[in-house]
C-alpha cells in the first residue's frame, strides 16, 4: 500500500510512504506487498473433513486431511476408518475441488487389495459422484461421497 501527499501548484512532490498490511511503515514497495513470513508448522496449515462414501450396501467412513489454503485442496493424509475390507486404510494423497481424487493404501489385516483410488465430480447438494477401484484401477465401482456435518 502506498500513500502520498497531493502536489499543489508550485510545490515539489514528496516521496511515497509505504505501509505493510500490519500498518507499519516500510522503506520499499516490495516490502509493503511482500507476503508476511510466518513460522507455521505444516500441521497448522491442515484441516480435517469427514466424508462418507456410499455404494449401495457399502459405506466407507473417511477422515481427510487437506490444506484449505490451496485450490483444489491438496490432500496430505487421513484415514478410511471403516466400511472397507482391511480397514483402516491410510489416505496417502489426492485433491478435493470440482473433482475429488483420494489414494489410499491398506494398513489393516485381511486378504484385500493393497490400494484404492477414489475419483468423482462435484454435484449439488454437496457431494461427489464417481467411481473407485483397487490396485491401480479407479473405475470398478460407482459411488456417491458426501461431506459429514
Amino acid at each position: 500500500m502506498t500513500t502520498s501527499s497531493q502536489k499543489k501548484k508550485g510545490q515539489v512532490r514528496s516521496e511515497h510512504r509505504f505501509i505493510n498490511p500490519q500498518g507499519a511503515e516500510v522503506k520499499t514497495r516490495d516490502e509493503a506487498f511482500a507476503a508476511p513470513v510466518m513460522d507455521v508448522s505444516a500441521e497448522a496449515m491442515m484441516t480435517t473433513a469427514k466424508l462418507t462414501l456410499h455404494n449401495g450396501a457399502m459405506t466407507f467412513a473417511m477422515e481427510v486431511k487437506y490444506n484449505p489454503n490451496t485450490y483444489p485442496h491438496v490432500v496430505s493424509g487421513g484415514r478410511i476408518t471403516s466400511g472397507i475390507c482391511g480397514a483402516p486404510w491410510d489416505i496417502t494423497g489426492g485433491y478435493v475441488g470440482q473433482q475429488i481424487r483420494l489414494d489410499a493404501k491398506r494398513t489393516g489385516q485381511g486378504s484385500c487389495a493393497n490400494t484404492i483410488t477414489i475419483v468423482g465430480e462435484f454435484q449439488n447438494p454437496p457431494a461427489y459422484r464417481g467411481t473407485y477401484g483397487f490396485d491401480g484401477a479407479s473405475s470398478s465401482f460407482k459411488h456417491t461421497t458426501r461431506y459429514e456435518c
